[in-house]
C-alpha cells in the first residue's frame, strides 16, 4: 500500500464523453527552437528540414525550418489531456488518422481543441468504454496544422459508495 495522498482525477468520466461534445483547452504552447531540436534529436531524426537552417532557408519551400510533426502531434494529444482524461483513462488504443494540413514553425503557437467522435461501451470491460476523439491544433492565426483521430479506453464512473 502507498503512503502517497490520492491523486484526484481531472479529466471525464465514459459517460460525460458524449458524441459532439467540444472541448476549447485553456492550455496553449508556443514552440521553440529548442523544443523541435531537442525532440528530433531525442528521437533519432536526422533529417535536415527540422534541423538545418541553411538548408531549410535555401532549399525548401518554407525558407526555414520545420517544427517536427511528430512533436506537433505530441503536444496537440498532451494538451488534451487536462481536460478530457487525466486519470480517467486506461490506455490509448490508437490513432486512425492524423493529418498536417500546414507547416508550424519555431515561435509558432498551438490552441487545440476536442471533439468527440463516437463512445461506446465496452463489451468486454463492463467498467470501461471505448472513446473515439478527434483532437485539431490550431496556430496563433487559426490555421489547422493538426488533426488526430484517435481511440482511447476510458474509465466509467466509479459506483458510489
Amino acid at each position: 500500500m502507498s503512503d502517497a495522498a490520492p491523486r484526484p482525477h481531472r479529466g471525464l468520466w465514459f459517460e460525460e464523453l458524449e458524441p459532439g461534445r467540444v472541448v476549447q483547452h485553456a492550455i496553449r504552447r508556443t514552440l521553440t527552437e529548442s523544443d523541435n531540436v531537442t525532440f528530433t534529436t531525442m528521437t533519432m531524426n536526422p533529417a535536415w528540414l527540422h534541423l538545418d537552417f541553411d538548408y531549410a532557408e535555401k532549399e525548401t519551400e518554407f525558407g526555414k525550418p520545420l517544427v517536427n510533426s511528430m512533436l506537433t502531434v505530441a503536444v496537440v494529444i498532451g494538451i488534451s489531456v487536462h481536460e478530457t482524461t487525466l486519470g480517467t483513462t486506461v490506455a490509448n488504443l490508437g490513432f486512425k488518422q492524423v493529418t498536417f494540413p500546414a507547416p508550424l514553425f519555431h515561435g509558432d503557437t498551438i490552441r487545440v481543441e476536442s471533439e468527440v467522435v463516437a463512445a461506446r461501451e465496452s463489451k468486454s470491460r463492463p467498467t470501461q468504454g471505448i472513446v473515439t476523439f478527434e483532437h485539431r491544433g490550431f496556430n496563433q492565426h487559426g490555421k489547422l496544422v493538426c488533426r488526430a483521430v484517435r481511440d482511447a479506453l476510458m474509465h466509467r464512473r466509479p459506483a458510489e459508495g
